[in-house]
């Protein structure tokens, strides 16, 4: 049973990670390239999301019984809305002046950062070997997106920053969903008022092509709606550290999509990235393990 738990665990991460990948490179194609303003991004983002959501609900609330439904939600709140809201905006906007590689540094960099903090802040102590296999992760990280990295505006550093900050906030009171599609769905639908106020004051500046829209759109009903509803999943089965730590893999994973699908090729800087990475993570189960087991 705990072997099939952790293999669901890992099936859900993996799925997770995949997703957040796919948000990067749909955000940066509609940005970078100019196809949509990064308030009509974030706006159609999330209402995309909200909408899939709230159809995915009602299509599965139909074949569950009626204490089933009524079940509690601990992983939906306003805190949790805003804290997307904030990520969402915050991202859209970082990336007009950041590059990816910058980008993924600033944002994964800050998450594991935040939810290691307050983790440790709520009394999850960390032992040798975690903070060992977290370091190693990041070393590996780092070492990926170095080459790529360029001097950040000041604006754009601080607005990635914001937005790790906020996604670690979110993954955090993630921990506690007991209900993933229907936590995430009111997650998405309570960001509609900041997103309405957001397209509001922006309105004058907004400009979306149709490309823009529909990258828009997949941004956030599939990565983002059915990404973080997966995500929400696999948060019951991974400690914060893990949690913060496996993000790192986000841009090995999109470097895994180009030789797959653009026929990129395999470099060394890309096999030792991935094995810092993969090593890392791996120290970082391996130490939790033992500190349970003699605990």
């Amino acid at each position: 049973m705990k072997f099939n738990g952790a293999m669901k665990t890992l099936v859900l991460t993996a799925l997770a990670l995949t997703a957040f990948a796919a948000n990067s490179v749909l955000t940066r194609m509609a940005l970078g390239d100019g196809l949509i303003s990064a308030a009509g991004f974030t706006g159609v983002r999330l209402i995309a999301g909200a909408i899939t959501l709230f159809l995915l609900v009602k299509l599965f609330s139909r074949k569950k019984p009626a204490h089933e439904q009524a079940a509690v939600s601990s992983g939906a709140s306003w805190s949790a809305a805003m804290a997307l809201f904030i990520y969402a905006a915050t991202f859209s906007f970082a990336y007009i002046s950041l590059d990816t590689a910058t980008g993924a540094l600033v944002l994964f960099g800050t998450v594991q950062l935040t939810i290691l903090i307050v983790s440790a802040y709520q009394g999850e102590k960390l032992t040798i070997g975690e903070m060992v296999g977290a370091m190693t992760a990041f070393v590996g990280f780092a070492n990926l997106v170095w080459p790529a990295l360029s001097t950040p505006s000041l604006v754009g550093f601080v607005l990635m920053a914001v937005a790790g900050v906020a996604w670690g906030f979110y993954t955090l009171i993630g921990r506690g969903s007991q209900n993933p599609l229907s936590d995430t769905a009111q997650n998405f639908m309570r960001t509609l008022p900041f997103t309405g106020l957001l397209l509001l004051i922006y309105m004058a500046d907004i400009k979306a092509e149709q490309k823009g829209i529909i990258l828009a759109i997949l941004s956030g009903a599939v990565a983002s709606g059915v990404g973080y509803t997966i995500w929400y999943a696999a948060l019951r089965g991974l400690t914060a550290t893990l949690a913060g730590v496996s993000q790192l893999l986000v841009p090995f994973i999109a470097a895994l999509g180009g030789i797959l699908f653009v026929g990129e090729f395999i470099s060394l800087r890309l096999f030792v990235s991935g094995m810092l990475i993969l090593g890392g993570i791996a120290q970082v189960i391996i130490a939790k393990y033992y500190a349970n087991k003699r605990a």
